[in-house]
């Protein structure tokens, strides 16, 4: 049934509020990208089948067994522990759930009420109930994900049951678009997908433009590596972003609208197009949205599986159907966008901030986060960590703070090294940054940027040079080719990086490493290019002597550069097995009392190390070849 006005929006509420509280039970799947990767489909199978096992019953019959609901939410944010289970009305939280788990858990927690401990999560020796007991969950401030992992996300009646389109009621009822624009710009939301642009000023920018014809677009090409959070929104919770697109396109007067998702998101495409064909089919979205003149149309877009997509206007060329190429500007987007009219282009985190704000107003929003960089920010949190997951954090929360109060430190109790920020065209920041505030203005006075908001931390097994190059194949790979500085540049770099790793490199390289990093810094045409060296710039800056060991020591500390270690066979331990020599594909180990590895031929391939029953292999950094004693001479 349409939505007409806000009377028909808060009836619904109240029906679906009144339909869920009507369940005796509810069995919250995790139904996220990392939950599903972990067998999160089988267990919402499994309930299912044995939920509608004891549904079958008839009323008349067992008029005490429960009304039981499955269903999928999207991610709730302890990736690390999935698959995740959440059982309603007892708030229970059971982690690393498995399909044999799925009896019991219907046999004691739906039909008795009773928990199934030891699928409680576990903080050290601290047995942890509920979501709000798990320091991971417990100090994050959500907004953007306020109903990720808490409402099905294949439903928007639960979104509207959770307050869903009561901003852009409010926005129709009560507000011109001149005066949601003022509220934007207020609030001082900046554009989360990495320059931290005003929304606002990027708004009004479209509004006063003299052509009529206007589009507003979502960026959902999330290609940094370690980077999953607009996927987890699109997937958890796509109506917040659509309320959004749609609130801005009534400030705007754009009639059309483009959502340009990842490929590689599959999951976040059919749930868009879920979302979208109920918004219509509710008079939400479409002609005539909540009974008034206003219309808008949303279309998606799967990428072309270019990172370089992901800049505005090789986005919009991708759209239009060419090849996703950058531009030269001026003009900019909000002039000549998509096919050349005014267009406003925010990132998904960007939008789904808008309806809290025209809800809860400008000044709430701004007691969130820091003067320059109000509200919060979503994180992946991944690497060398105890608890990788998605968060949200107010702005200015320290490293500190996320690592090892929300992340619960590095694993394995190993030392902290640096975190990648930013992906591939970020930077690295360390143990002295760690009390820095993570805003937009304080990690650019630390040559870094926030990006997207990829977190990859990293302990002392990593390798910085190793880290680099890294991030430079990637960049180097995912470049468009289009202006010389980048398609050179990086090549080069590239080049120098992998000669370094392989122990051939010289002093003289770290000079000319430097020299192009800022040459492609100052001279590439789009911001992906002109932000490719920051990871060698940050690692040359703050991890330099890791270079000149790789250099002049032949020696990787880390043990992590192939070319750069040894494998050796201690005659102490030695039994004398033969599996060593077994799974070498070189044959260079000899037989004897003990097996030798004989160095000149040996790949550093590591066969030998892993297959040794009795750890006699030791790995040794370093590389005490005959040239470089030569050379030392």
């Amino acid at each position: 049934m349409s939505i007409n006005c806000r009377e028909d929006l808060l009836n619904r509420q109240a029906k679906v509020n009144e339909e869920i509280k009507s369940y005796t039970c509810r069995v919250l799947v995790c139904s996220g990208t990392g939950c599903i990767a972990s067998g999160a489909q089988k267990i919402y199978e499994e309930m299912e089948i044995l939920c509608r096992d004891i549904d079958g019953v008839t009323v008349e019959m067992q008029k005490d067994i429960p009304h039981i609901g499955v269903i999928k939410t999207g991610c709730q944010g302890l990736c690390e522990l999935g698959p995740l289970m959440r059982i309603e009305p007892y708030n229970y939280q059971y982690v690393h759930v498995q399909p044999e788990d799925c009896k019991e858990i219907v046999e004691r927690t739906i039909l008795e009420g009773q928990p199934v401990e030891r699928l409680f999560y576990r903080d050290h020796e601290t047995v942890c109930p509920h979501p709000d007991d798990i320091p991971f969950l417990n100090q994050q401030t959500r907004i953007v994900l306020e109903n990720c992992g808490k409402i099905d996300a294949e439903s928007i009646d639960e979104y509207i049951a959770a307050g869903g389109y009561q901003a852009l009621a409010k926005a129709l009822g009560s507000m011109t678009p001149q005066d949601v624009i003022e509220e934007v710009t207020k609030s001082g939301l900046r554009g989360r997908g990495g320059a931290g642009f005003p929304a606002g000023k990027k708004w009004s920018q479209v509004a006063r433009q003299k052509e009529k014809v206007r589009y507003v677009v979502c960026n959902g090409d999330e290609g940094d590596p370690g980077a999953f959070m607009d996927g987890s929104v699109m997937e958890g919770d796509p109506y917040k972003m659509i309320e959004g697109m749609t609130i801005a396109a009534y400030a705007v007067g754009a009639e059309d609208g483009y959502i340009y998702v990842r490929a590689e998101y599959p999951l976040s495409v059919k749930r868009l197009r879920m979302a979208i064909e109920q918004a219509e089919a509710n008079g939400l979205l479409g002609d005539h949205i909540l009974g008034s003149d206003v219309k808008f149309h949303l279309h998606i877009n799967r990428g072309a599986g270019a990172f370089v997509c992901g800049e505005g206007s090789a986005l919009t060329a991708s759209i239009e159907g060419n090849r996703g190429m950058p531009r030269v500007k001026p003009p900019r987007t909000v002039e000549k966008g998509l096919w050349e009219k005014p267009t406003v282009l925010n990132n998904v985190e960007t939008y789904a901030n808008v309806p809290k704000i025209i809800l809860e107003g400008a000044d709430w929003f701004r007691t969130i986060g820091t003067e320059g960089s109000p509200g919060t920010k979503t994180f992946s949190l991944t690497g060398a960590i105890e608890n990788t997951g998605l968060i949200e954090v107010p702005m200015g929360t320290t490293l500190r703070h996320i690592i090892y109060d929300i992340g619960g430190g590095l694993k394995s109790g190993a030392a902290f090294k640096g975190v990648q920020i930013g992906g591939p065209s970020g930077g690295c920041l360390i143990l002295d940054q760690l009390d820095a505030p993570l805003d937009f203005d304080s990690v650019k006075k630390l040559d870094a940027i926030m990006g997207s908001g990829g977190l990859v931390v990293m302990d002392e097994n990593t390798c910085m040079v190793e880290v680099a190059r890294f991030f430079m194949n990637f960049t180097q790979r995912e470049s468009c080719g289009k202006c010389v500085p980048c398609r050179e540049g990086t090549k080069r770099m590239l080049e120098i990086l992998e000669r370094i790793v392989d122990g051939k490199g010289e002093m003289s390289d770290l000079d000319e490493l430097e020299e192009l990093a800022h040459m492609v810094q100052s001279m590439a045409l789009c911001g992906l290019g002109k932000s490719a060296p920051l990871p060698v710039i940050s690692t040359l800056n703050r991890f330099r002597d890791e270079y000149v060991e790789h250099i002049r020591d032949k020696k990787c500390h880390a043990k992590v550069c192939t070319a750069l270690r040894q494998f050796h066979i201690n005659s102490e331990f030695c039994i004398g097995c033969g599996k060593c020599a077994d799974n070498c594909p070189q044959r260079c180990i000899e037989a004897g009392s003990p097996y030798r590895i004989s160095q000149n031929h040996c790949l550093h391939c590591g066969g030998c190390y892993k297959s040794c029953p009795v750890q006699a292999v030791e790995k040794r950094v370093g590389r005490m070849t005959q040239d470089l004693r030569e050379e030392r001479k």
